[in-house]
């Protein structure tokens, strides 16, 4: 089992000077991180994912470029797919997509003009539509949302196929995750959670005659460098509402021990690929950004194999 580690920046990334966004990038290539992972939140303080990993790809000749994730309902699935295929075809074949349906925040919706109970539906149809048009010379499709007529879209990625992680956590999003996705990219979860979600997605896609790579379960794992804030715990209640309440270190580790014990114990269960994440709090300024990135590369690097 491949074992990755990645560096993430969530929704809230405070990257506001576009040279520390570059030192970012710069010393995750030097440092020998796998992948950089940009979140999509468009009333949040983060970037735009495939503009900013643009720019990344840039400026790297072996980072991976994540996202984590992006939100497909809403978007036009052939401008979308034009955008990463183009992303993907000047990275050098280094683009790595997660999508999903979206955070359960009403403004976001409003945002994206689609309304909740349209989001599932969108994406069933976009999302096998991007593959199509990736793969093939010429695509017809009649859907109740989108019309194409023989159309082709070029460039076609250099990554054949392009393999598309799904995130989620509700019992529908990881039956989904079986039927259409590459691979899981879980956040905010328990160890457990991880466990029974693969067990779930394992046996959606076993239902629809698909086997998912057992190395295609991969984990965002937020850190603090200090003390869980009382809002930690209100938080992961708004994000999960009416599912049963857990100790906020169960799926936040604190420090650097306490992060690689939650590493060890998501390997334990499968896990193989992994974005962490500094919680806004513990953002490292630009001046400590070299010495937290050299931290966790002392402290969890030995894990990859």
């Amino acid at each position: 089992m491949k074992v990755r580690i990645g560096f993430g920046l969530g929704t809230t990334t405070g990257m506001h000077d576009p040279s520390r966004f570059a030192d970012l990038v710069d010393a995750l290539e030097e440092l020998r991180f796998d992948s950089l992972w940009l979140s999509e939140r468009l009333s949040g303080d983060a970037p735009d994912p495939l503009v900013a990993l643009t720019f990344a790809a840039g400026r790297t000749t072996r980072l991976k470029l994540g996202t984590s994730v992006i939100v497909v309902p809403g978007r036009n699935p052939v401008v979308l797919a034009k955008q990463m295929a183009t992303l993907d075809w000047v990275s050098g074949g280094r683009f790595l997509p997660a999508v999903g349906l979206g955070a359960p925040i009403p403004r976001e919706h409003q945002a994206f003009g689609i309304e909740r109970t349209d989001r599932a539906p969108w994406f069933d149809e976009a999302l096998p539509l991007m593959r199509r048009l990736w793969t093939e010379d010429e695509v017809s499709h009649q859907g109740e949302r989108f019309t194409l007529d023989r159309f082709t879209l070029l460039p076609h990625p250099i990554q054949q196929p392009i393999e598309v992680w799904l995130g989620g956590r509700a019992p529908g999003e990881l039956r989904r995750v079986g039927r259409l996705g590459d691979g899981w990219l879980a956040s905010f979860v328990t160890v457990d959670d991880v466990a029974t979600g693969w067990d779930a997605i394992t046996a959606s896609a076993t239902a629809h005659d698909r086997t998912i790579d057992p190395e295609h379960l991969g984990v965002l794992v937020p850190y603090s460098n200090g003390p869980l804030p009382d809002s930690v715990a209100q938080f992961l209640t708004r994000r999960a509402p009416g599912a049963d309440p857990v100790d906020p270190a169960d799926v936040i580790p604190v420090g650097l021990r306490g992060l690689r014990t939650h590493l060890e114990a998501l390997i334990g269960v499968g896990a193989s690929k992994f974005v962490v994440l500094p919680l806004p709090s513990g953002q490292p300024e630009a001046d400590d950004l070299p010495a937290e990135l050299t931290r966790i590369r002392d402290g969890l690097f030995d894990l990859q194999t």
